[in-house]
């Protein structure tokens, strides 16, 4: 079979690519291409499954091993041996990693001293083949993550002749290299410690560098969108960007290009006073003039450009020395307090000619509008994730872990205080740091702590322990908590090394050396969380990462955390399941995310148990971005804003407009068969899961003649989307439309309506949707309806990942199922079972729930299970032989012409929906008639293996599989 499969893949990769072949057997080649794919991604499809493998890399960095962190651990539980060859080449490699390598117990370190050894080559052992990565990449997580690589992947039998050449070339390297001894370890770390002491110390005259800074991407684009405002009259903007990426900076550069003779710039805090000052200085240079008001500092005669403290400025005899309209241009940081009362009198009082506000984090749960003070005008938004797209941070590498047992019970909302500061708490908080490290080897760490009372207690544990720590709350004073920071910052050996904290470090302090931040709180904001997780993400020139550990218990809230992470917003519970099997691949640039697996399911069993549909929430989301937009947001708003699925509010009400009409008492309203019609609408045509309907609809909404060519439509989506649209498709269409597929209840009780006909090869609006479409409020909401399902199903759309109407790895329910295959009716969920043949065969989709619950019947527990990524073992229903007639239709599948969509759920704790993983082919011989035991007695069942067209992707995998 292995042969077959080799040969296929063969004659695909090198001969015609037309040629069908197993994807899993395919030469190929791996690189960085952001989303779609990360070398990082070839390793751990590779890791997963194999026997034994041999590394030879030039460079292995810190970096790296972080990002081969999680393999690694998996690795040493599975006990699959590994030998791993590191070249000396320039004194590169770095010794923490090397030392940390040698900690796996089934591992074999080498190192080549003296051939300058430049080679990067990953070889893989299987069962019954080999594979190998050779190319560019180093381990590095740039390389793995992030760079532009290439390198070529291919499969082949050991005894084959490129194989035979690389191991041969491999053992020859290996035998010439030695193996990593702790003498070893000792003099290189001093060979590498002197190299990067005399590079730091290495003379500058001869670098000539531009004097002047210049804006970065993101700030060319922000100061575009600033002068393109105020080109139309604006006078006042709100800068909404993510913590490091150059607020300050933004703001000196705006000064400059608006010529503004005399400027305010207002902070919060007397501490990020001077550090504005001197960026202003660093953009304009030293000739420029300025003063700071606040406090005793208030000498401010003969200055036009001011720094001011908020709490100084907002006093009335402060604030009356100023003339209304002192200054051009006026600049308030964290502009998210500029709803608080000191903040409006500013407001209120000054008359720049333009207003800018810079905020991380411009959204309040007080319900305070923030957005109206500076007329609602976005001059440019950038969040984390398209902060790290832009590379404005420093990358992170976190590790999500379980918190402490107690009596077998992790951590949770309810814990005893005594538990949160126990010795053995204290003691697991230093081996987590000493095990995940920082990039530089030397700790410089923020602590993020539940209470000021265990930050204290934890902080007094740690000095117990050998790490100097302070633990800094509102209580210490502006000198106290100046004297901590300079300390952390500082190169003396006997500095602070951790500082324990509640929330006086969430913004506005500055800390860029922070290299470890470490959450021992539940997750209760995800706003809160990502301006802690800032404090460490800024750039310095010698910071190569931050080291972020996450303690996590059994906590509600968990499922905040890849919310916060990957900076998703949209309360969709099969997205947040995505994104932690992701592992960090869905994330830009070469930060990295790994979970421990009881930290991962801990996760998963908050997203599960969690209520993302509750009123209060829904209706708190819609008032916070109607604050936002200043005025009444559409679905279309909610997906342009990435912001909660407005998915949410149609599975609610039943339509967008059912959900908000008794908020904002619409006009012109609906009659009761209106409204009906439009949920009917969101309900089962523009819910995502087929597009036809929904492009079809929005054709009709903007035709002035209500009449298209079925042709015409047809060959535009095949043009625009590359999705063919067949004969069965149209049917399906106009069955779907005209409510013969699923009715909605009120349909039922009334009478179906017809939306749509076919005659002479043109699609005809029907009447009673021209009459609903005359009214005003029924084209807005349906229009922007159809717009959100036609966006969001694009929306990350890649024709790669289509097949036949389904998307690999979307979650479709069973009506979804049958709507895409073009049944005519929907089916009853209990005579379809695990799987339902249609009556022409030409499908029989396969719906398996992967771990059964334990209160099903006896006859119902199939043991269904993946062999590897790309074969399912399946069992058919109970009662069944191998000449049933069911079971001859999958039998016969391949000659008959019948597809086997396979749809898979992890269990039923995940809802009603099942992942689409690919087509399934019968491995021929492989059925077998067994007995299947229940309380009745044992039943007949019949057993079989597939072959999965295609492997599903190692993440999910994983998801599912793992109890």
């Amino acid at each position: 079979m292995i042969l077959d499969a080799l040969n296929k893949g063969l004659i695909t990769s090198f001969i015609d690519q037309s040629s069908y072949s197993e994807d899993i057997y395919q030469s190929k080649l791996v690189q960085n291409n952001y989303p779609s794919e990360k070398v990082i991604n070839t390793f751990e499809g590779e890791l997963e499954h194999c026997t034994r493998f041999w590394f030879t890399t030039a460079f292995l960095s810190m970096s790296g091993f972080n990002t081969l962190y999680s393999l690694l651990e998996d690795l040493q539980r599975r006990n699959i041996p590994g030998r791993i060859l590191v070249s000396q080449y320039l004194n590169f490699t770095q010794p923490e990693a090397l030392k940390r390598l040698k900690r796996f117990k089934n591992l074999e370190v080498c190192i080549d001293i003296e051939s300058d050894l430049h080679a990067k080559t990953y070889v893989f052992e299987h069962k019954d083949h080999m594979s190998v990565l050779l190319g560019s990449s180093n381990l590095t997580a740039n390389a793995l993550n992030k760079n532009e690589e290439l390198n070529i992947f291919i499969r082949a039998l050991p005894q084959s002749k490129i194989m035979r050449d690389i191991l041969l070339k491999k053992q020859t390297l290996f035998d010439a290299a030695q193996e990593l001894t702790e003498e070893y370890l000792a003099q290189y770390s001093e060979i590498y410690q002197a190299q990067k002491q005399f590079v730091q110390k290495l003379p500058q005259q001869n670098i000539k560098l531009s004097s002047s800074i210049t804006p970065n991407l993101m700030q060319q684009e922000a100061l575009s969108s600033l002068e393109k405002l105020r080109k139309g009259n604006v006078s006042k903007a709100l800068l909404i960007s993510a913590t490091g990426t150059g607020k300050t900076y933004l703001s000196a550069f705006d000064i400059r290009n608006f010529k503004a003779k005399s400027m305010l710039f207002i902070v919060h805090r007397e501490n990020i006073l001077i550090d504005a000052q001197q960026t202003f200085k660093n953009v304009f240079g030293a000739d420029f003039k300025s003063a700071i008001f606040s406090g005793s500092n208030r000498d401010i005669a003969g200055y036009d450009n001011i720094f001011a403290t908020i709490q100084s400025l907002s006093r009335d005899h402060h604030l009356t020395q100023f003339s209304p309209e002192a200054f051009d241009y006026i600049v308030i940081d964290e502009s998210h307090r500029s709803g608080s009362a000191s903040y409006l009198k500013i407001l209120e009082y000054f008359k720049p000619k333009f207003l800018l506000g810079m905020t991380a984090t411009p959204e309040r749960s007080d319900g305070i509008d923030i957005f109206k003070a500076f007329d609602y005008n976005i001059a440019y938004e950038i969040r984390l994730k398209k902060a790290m797209e832009c590379n404005l941070i420093c990358p992170f590498h976190y590790f999500g872990i379980s918190d402490l047992e107690i009596d077998g019970e992790l951590i949770d909302d309810n814990t005893d205080f005594g538990h949160l500061i126990s010795d053995e708490r204290a003691r697991k908080i230093k081996e987590a740091s000493d095990k995940f490290g920082t990039d530089n080897g030397e700790l410089r760490a923020l602590v993020f702590c539940s209470s000021v009372k265990e930050a204290k207690e934890l902080a007094g544990k740690m000095n117990l322990l050998g790490i100097q720590s302070i633990a800094l709350s509102g209580e210490n004073s502006t000198e106290q908590r100046t004297a901590a920071i300079e300390s952390i910052s500082s190169a003396d050996n006997h500095r602070i090394e951790m500082i324990f904290t509640v929330d006086i470090f969430n913004e506005g302090i500055d800390i860029p050396e922070i290299n470890q931040v470490i959450f021992l709180r539940a997750t209760e904001s995800s706003i809160i969380y990502v301006q802690q997780l800032g404090r460490g993400l800024r750039k310095t020139a010698t910071k190569e990462y931050l080291t972020v550990i996450d303690f996590i218990g059994n906590y509600e809230k968990n499922f905040l955390i890849p919310m916060a992470l990957f900076g998703d917003s949209s309360f969709n519970k099969d997205q947040l399941r995505k994104l932690v099997t992701s592992g960090g691949s869905l994330l830009p640039g070469a930060s990295t995310i790994h979970f421990d697996e009881i930290a991962k399911e801990k996760i998963f069993a908050s997203i599960n148990n969690s209520n993302f549909q509750m009123k209060k929430d829904l209706v708190n989301d819609y008032k916070l971005l109607k604050i936002r937009l200043g005025r009444m947001p559409m679905m279309m708003d909610f997906l342009q804003t990435d912001l909660r699925d407005p998915l949410s509010f149609v599975n609610y009400a039943k339509s967008y407009y059912s959900f908000i009409n008794p908020i904002e008492k619409i006009t012109p309203t609906l009659n009761e068969y209106e409204e009906a019609l439009l949920q009917f609408y969101a309900l089962e045509i523009n819910n995502t899961k087929r597009v036809l309907e929904s492009l079809l609809l929005e054709k009709i909404i903007q035709s002035d003649e209500d009449v298209i060519q079925v042709e015409t439509f047809q060959y535009e989506v095949k043009e625009r989307y590359q999705i063919s649209v067949s004969k069965d498709d149209v049917v399906s269409m106009l069955n779907n439309f005209n409510m013969v597929f699923n009715p909605t209840k009120y349909f039922k009780d009334h009478g179906a309506m017809s939306s749509l006909e076919i005659r002479n090869s043109y699609f005809f609006a029907s009447n009673d949707l021209k009459k609903a479409l005359k009214n005003s409020t029924f084209k807005k909401f349906l229009n922007d309806n159809v717009q959100y399902g036609i966006s969001k199903y694009f929306k990350d759309f890649d024709i790669a990942k289509f097949n036949r109407g389904f998307v690999y790895y979307a979650k479709y329910g069973r009506k979804d199922v049958f709507r895409i295959l073009n049944w005519e009716k929907n089916q009853n969920p209990q005579n379809v079972g695990g799987y339902l043949a249609s009556k022409d065969k030409s499908n029989c989709p396969i719906f398996v729930t992967y771990h059964k619950a334990d209160d099903i019947s006896d006859s119902t527990k199939y043991e269904d299970k993946f062999i590897d990524p790309q074969h399912f073992q399946w069992m058919s229903k109970s009662k069944r032989k191998i000449s049933s007639p069911d079971v001859q239709v999958i039998l016969n599948a391949q000659q008959q012409g019948t597809l086997l969509p396979l749809f898979v759920k992890k269990d039923d704790d995940e809802g009603v929906d099942f992942y689409f993983i690919g087509f399934l082919n019968y491995i021929e011989g492989s059925a077998q008639e067994t007995l299947m035991q229940t309380d009745a007695g044992p039943v007949s069942v019949v057993k079989i293996d597939f072959r999965i067209n295609k492997p599903i992707e190692n993440g999910l995998y994983k998801y599912l599989v793992n109890i």
